[in-house]
């Protein structure tokens, strides 16, 4: 669903390896100073999604549909050569694993340094400058010692704050944060969300979060896209994901969300079976082998239709997923 004044537009996006569409029909967009969430489980398509906004497939997999906007530029269309520009300068990602993301062999303040001397052409005085001051505002004490060590050297939770300040260094109008909080402890979690909401603020970028933590959704996010075998079976305001889900992988996904107030050794709520290897998803409505609505209309697929303002759902059975147990 476009909003108007996009900073990111999707159009039917679909990625295919050896010949299987693995992700399919995927239409999203993103608006300045907005952050949009993409939730589901592993295996859905979320990261090869993000990964195809910046020209980052694997080797294996490839761009078989649609088209890829940037403010005004067709992203897709670009060269590999264009598209190292934009990379680092316009757009940035946080990896969801620093310490392998980070060269072990240069120090974390060069590798801060590395966009502004690519983009900015920066003397390396003046941009060992501004790194120092990025690391300070990304919350690292004592950023001009810190700037001289290596990743090996630092914390999990430091390393992604190197991270998010080489992502941000020259202040892109597209962030994409791929799972920034895994393998952090939950105290470091709720700072790194906490900095990526405040930077989006101050810099005022466009936000992508890729997140199977529906709890963090509902924290951090303004709009979310619900993504199952490469599609996106719900979308919409955060609020109404929440409180009013209309498809029923969605409806499962927040039943799965443990509660504060419920009673005490309750078991949590599991989605029964797994996602189905990528490539062998069913026809019809991928969810229909794990979903309790299930039945031949699913055989078909659905067209994702308004549920509400802003609020879509491709789902046979909308009208009756608010009576799922």
């Amino acid at each position: 669903m476009a909003q108007p004044g996009a900073m990111l537009s999707v159009e039917d996006l679909a990625i295919a390896i050896d010949g299987h569409r693995i992700v399919d029909g995927v239409s999203l967009s993103v608006a300045s100073g907005r952050i949009l969430a993409i939730v589901g489980e592993s295996g859905c398509g979320k990261s090869l999604t993000a990964l195809s906004m910046l020209g980052l497939l694997p080797k294996a997999a490839q761009v078989a549909g649609g088209t890829i906007r940037l403010g005004e530029r067709t992203l897709t269309a670009l060269s590999e050569a264009e598209m190292a520009q934009v990379r680092g300068n316009d757009a940035a990602i946080i990896f969801q694993e620093p310490i392998a993301s980070l060269n072990p062999l240069m120090r974390v303040g060069a590798q801060v340094e590395e966009a502004l001397l690519l983009h900015r052409g920066l003397s390396r005085s003046a941009a060992r400058e501004e790194a120092i001051a990025t690391m300070a505002r990304v919350g690292i004490p004592d950023p001009a010692r810190r700037a001289q060590q290596y990743p090996f050297e630092l914390s999990g939770g430091m390393c992604q704050r190197i991270m998010i300040a080489s992502a941000l260094i020259c202040r892109p109008s597209l962030l994409i944060a791929d799972e920034p909080t895994t393998a952090l402890d939950v105290t470091i979690q709720a700072q790194i969300l906490e900095l990526i909401r405040t930077l989006r603020d101050e810099v005022g970028s466009a936000v992508v979060l890729i997140t199977h933590d529906m709890g963090v959704v509902a924290d951090l996010a303004d709009e979310v896209c619900v993504m199952y075998g490469g599609r996106i079976v719900e979308s919409g305001p955060v609020d109404e994901i929440f409180a009013a889900p209309r498809h029923p992988y969605n409806r499962l996904l927040l039943a799965t969300i443990p509660k504060l107030d419920g009673a005490r050794k309750t078991a949590l709520r599991t989605i029964e079976g797994i996602v189905p290897a990528a490539g062998s998803w069913p026809g019809g409505c991928r969810f229909r082998t794990r979903c309790p609505l299930a039945d031949e209309n699913c055989a078909q697929v659905p067209l994702s239709l308004p549920v509400g303002p802003q609020h879509e759902a491709a789902c046979w059975h909308v009208d009756r997923v608010e009576a799922m147990a």
